[in-house]
């Protein structure tokens, strides 16, 4: 009887988790694509979406300039050009602006979404990249890989107030609304930072474990996870913020970057340059397995989730070796 038991269990537990993970077939399904202003060919890097008017704000890193894309129609607002190089985009909801990396000039750049442009630009020191927001403090927070360094702006002031170096190139900064705390990857010495958004002072440094090039980060502030992508050799890292130190590795394609978490779905995205997209679910914040490596086009290297509709939203420069400039929409795929 108890043999049987477990195995009735079993069968309810494997029901049960297939309805949000699919153990066999594909977990995203391709609902759409649509053309970019471009030029073609041209690399893309961070997207972030602006939920207060449904749009998704994409950074085309090569082209030097950054699209605004209506997500009711999949149509371009506005091309938003004097972003050169622009990596990391972060919007800032009571503002109504959002904030470019511009690589190219070494700048932040301050874009009005009233106005569709450009209002200031902030001269910072090196490469800027990722970005992340504090909201209760009304900072944010830039990392300047190259500079090793993270610059702090006043977004009421649109001043930058502070800049705390490091001896490591700084990965992506995300900003824990639970713990209140800002943490940034020092991707060179695999070492999780914290910093306190109240004094902007360095509070702690963590080893990673077997995680190398720790440069991509998404949270999950509700468990207490951070989710790392290493670059260096290829894991999907899952840091515990209590116990501040790495909990589980799993394995990803060639070049992992931009990391993304939809806790509805309790799925991890991880773009991959190699041809990929890394998806993993989370059984339970101790437990992680890998879903699926979904193959999309080469030289991918971003994405976003709507966490409202489940979407994931990725940018094309080629198909086949061939240039383009497109979005890719997909649907998860969950029973």
């Amino acid at each position: 009887m108890r043999t049987w038991l477990l195995f009735l269990c079993a069968l309810v537990t494997m029901a049960g988790a297939s309805k949000l993970s699919p153990a066999n077939g594909p977990t995203l399904k391709k609902v759409t694509e649509f053309d970019l202003p471009g030029p073609p060919g041209k690399r893309f890097d961070y997207l972030t979406i602006d939920a207060d008017d449904h749009f998704l704000i994409s950074a085309h890193l090569a082209a030097d300039q950054t699209y605004v894309i209506d997500l009711a129609t999949n149509k371009v607002v506005v091309t938003i050009t004097d972003t050169p190089g622009v990596e990391g985009v972060e919007y800032v909801a009571e503002l109504k602006k959002f904030y470019t990396s511009n690589a190219h000039d070494n700048t932040i750049g301050v874009v009005d979404l009233k106005q569709m442009k450009v209002v200031k630009k902030l001269k910072t020191e090196a490469k800027p990249d990722g970005s992340a927001y504090a909201a209760p403090f009304h900072k944010l927070y830039v990392s300047d890989e190259r500079g090793k360094s993270e610059a702090i702006v006043d977004v009421n002031k649109d001043e930058i107030i502070k800049t705390l170096h490091f001896d490591s190139e700084t990965g992506m900064p995300q900003y824990d609304p639970v713990a209140r705390k800002l943490y940034v990857n020092l991707q060179d010495q695999n070492i999780f930072a914290i910093i306190d958004p109240a004094t902007d002072q360095v509070i702690g440094r963590y080893p990673v474990g077997k995680c190398e090039g720790n440069h991509g980060m998404a949270l999950d502030p509700e468990h207490h996870r951070a989710f790392l992508s290493c670059e260096g050799n290829e894991l999907m890292t899952v840091f515990d913020l209590d116990k501040h130190a790495a909990i589980a590795f799993l394995k990803m394609p060639g070049g992992p970057d931009v990391i993304k978490f939809d806790p509805g779905l309790g799925r991890i995205y991880v773009a991959c340059y190699s041809g990929a997209i890394a998806v993993f679910h989370q059984d339970d914040p101790d437990n992680y397995r890998k879903l699926e490596d979904f193959r999309v086009q080469h030289a991918v290297h971003t994405v976003a989730v709507d966490l409202k509709t489940h979407r994931l939203y990725t940018p094309e420069q080629e198909e086949d070796g061939k240039p383009v400039a497109r979005m890719v929409v997909y649907e998860a795929v969950t029973n």
